[in-house]
């Protein structure tokens, strides 16, 4: 196999077969990325098993052919060569890599391809399309809000659910759940609710345009993506996922409003002195202002005053600033609103006005 390439757009599709790859074993054909070089095109596939990534690049082959190589070498010695047409020559188990403006060869061993983890093929996949930058956006809203107890694995990844004509995305770790839903499946034949780990959430958050479409399919225990010349798949997660929908409280008495950059830069400052074990602040609302602690230690403590629209009796409540902190990000408002029946109980964050997400925050004992 013979082919030259540029080392931009290689170094471009190398980085994502990175993020797939799980191992660095150098012995392990799971540490190599699969090339086939045919009719002008290569084509680069990587996996870990459970999540499949592909993806075709224009070369000039001077002959055709397919190896695996150490997906971590080849992409350190792309990323210590200057821009520019980079020459890929095979010769039995040695694979030769040369740029034509240096005087520097490298070699680097091969294993051969037939070892590779065959994919399944997606000829008869029944894809549907969605727009990107809202399927983005319901990443975004409740990916980090995944469990990282392996022991309830089940909500080790986002609950996907299709109810009527929206698609449903929910993830929790039992004490927080984040939950949005969009009308994007119009005309989608019904699917059964799915778990989706995140890793491949994680590449199309980061890989996906903000524009166009991408294309989206769940069949049986796997799901597909697709967008420009990028495939991936992955492995479902099995299991119950619990009943979400009882844990979203249908009214909440209270309430209070703020302005989303106050509490931001409140909670960063008040972070500073917060345990970082335990993660404990402190909401003591007041008409007309908000004040926020944090748990008192062998450190000291921070306090900070912020003005909220609120006209109720003075509450406290004790809250998982990460909880907090982490769905504000990522909430596209100017303003927030808490909404609350006791102290004890869940806590609705919604964005102001409200739109199709929201989070739900359960409060911690008070100490």
């Amino acid at each position: 196999m013979r082919f030259t390439f540029d080392r931009d757009a290689m170094i471009k599709e190398i980085s994502i077969a990175q993020e797939i790859i799980s191992t660095k074993n150098a012995m392990s054909i799971l540490s190599n990325i699969l090339l086939i070089a045919e009719n002008n095109t290569l084509f680069i596939k990587a996996t870990d098993v459970k999540v499949n990534f592909e993806t075709k690049l224009p070369v000039i082959i001077d002959e055709e052919g397919s190896t695996t190589i150490f997906c971590d070498k080849f992409m350190s010695i792309l990323s210590n060569l200057p821009s520019g047409e980079i020459e890929f020559i095979q010769n039995d188990i040695k694979v030769s890599i040369k740029p034509m403006t240096k005087k520097v060869k490298f070699d680097l061993k091969s294993m051969a391809s037939d070892k590779f983890p065959e994919f399944s093929s997606t000829e008869n996949v029944p894809f549907f399309e969605v727009p990107a930058d809202q399927f983005k956006e319901m990443i975004e809203q409740t990916i980090f809000a995944i469990s990282d107890d392996e022991q309830r694995y089940f909500m080790n990844g986002v609950y996907f659910e299709k109810k009527g004509d929206n698609l449903n995305m929910v993830a929790t770790d039992g004490r927080r759940l984040a939950f949005i839903s969009k009308p994007i499946c119009q005309g989608v034949a019904d699917f059964e609710p799915v778990i989706v780990p995140p890793k491949i959430l994680t590449t199309v958050l980061k890989r996906a345009p903000s524009e166009g479409m991408i294309s989206l399919a769940i069949v049986e225990k796997n799901i597909y993506v697709k967008f420009g010349s990028y495939n991936f798949s992955s492995i479902l997660l099995d299991g119950q996922y619990p009943n979400y929908s009882r844990v979203i409280p249908e009214n909440q008495q209270y309430s209070f409003e703020l302005e989303k950059s106050d509490l931001v830069d409140a909670l960063k400052r008040v972070a500073l002195l917060v345990d970082q074990k335990a993660r404990r602040v402190y909401f003591e609302v007041n008409p007309g202002k908000l004040v926020i602690t944090s748990q008192e230690s062998d450190i000291g403590v921070a306090k900070e005053e912020i003005p909220c629209q609120y006209d109720g009796d003075v509450v406290t409540m004790a809250m998982n600033y990460l909880y907090i902190d982490e769905p504000i990000k990522v909430m596209d408002c100017d303003r927030v609103r808490f909404e609350f029946t006791e102290p004890m109980r869940a806590v609705t964050l919604k964005p102001v006005p409200e739109t199709d997400y929201f989070h739900i925050i359960m409060p911690m004992q008070m100490e």
